[in-house]
């Protein structure tokens, strides 16, 4: 039974460090192997997060075998590929882009929405594409809060990815995270972020 009046619990000082202020992108990583259950971890906590309907359409490969890196590498830019080779493991994040053949099971009090979307390209495309946007922010939030470092790069080609690692389904790439340990020198200086009075506003 749901309470009438529930609490929500705050983060401590340290583990809103941990997520934000205090978390860096990480370009070398150490050679510490990250284990099956670390990641596991991480997609349990990533989802649970919020999606429209309950969508879920965010999907993920985790490459982590040297035959597996070396297919992965050929289509990174070549910016990416050193950092890539470093890591441990590194996970492809995709939107499923049938993702609504599982409202019904998802989003059980209103199964109709499959149907909405299935008649709707251009929603089906907005609500997928957006959605897995979402959660591919909550998945790097939970690889730090796993106690592992994320190193997020768009720089790849997505077509050539999808043919090497999603020919013959519906998942279609967004983007790399590279996940491990932090290394020798692993980030560059922290980049301004924009003050609040030019970013928020008041109503």
């Amino acid at each position: 039974m749901v309470s009438s009046n529930p609490t929500v619990d705050c983060l401590d000082d340290a583990a809103r460090e941990l997520l934000f202020a205090g978390a860096r992108t990480v370009n070398n990583f150490a050679s510490t192997p990250v284990s099956d259950d670390e990641l596991a971890q991480i997609w349990d906590m990533a989802r649970w997060a919020p999606t429209a309907a309950n969508s879920q359409p965010l999907r993920v490969k985790f490459v982590r075998t040297d035959e597996g890196r070396r297919r992965l590498l050929e289509h990174l830019d070549e910016g990416n590929r050193e950092k890539t080779t470093s890591a441990p493991v590194t996970a492809i994040l995709a939107v499923d882009i049938d993702f609504h053949e599982h409202l019904p099971r998802v989003l059980p009090i209103r199964p109709q929405m499959r149907e909405i979307f299935a008649a709707n390209d251009a929603l089906r495309g907005r609500t997928g594409n957006f959605n897995a946007a979402l959660q591919a922010g909550y998945f790097i939030l939970a690889i730090r809060a796993a106690g592992l470092a994320a190193g997020p790069m768009a720089g790849f080609d997505p077509a050539g990815m999808d043919t090497e690692f999603f020919s013959g389904t519906t998942w279609r790439s967004i983007l790399v995270v590279n996940i491990g340990h932090p290394g020798e020198n692993p980030w560059f200086e922290r980049l301004p972020r924009l003050d609040p009075a030019a970013t928020v506003h008041w109503a």
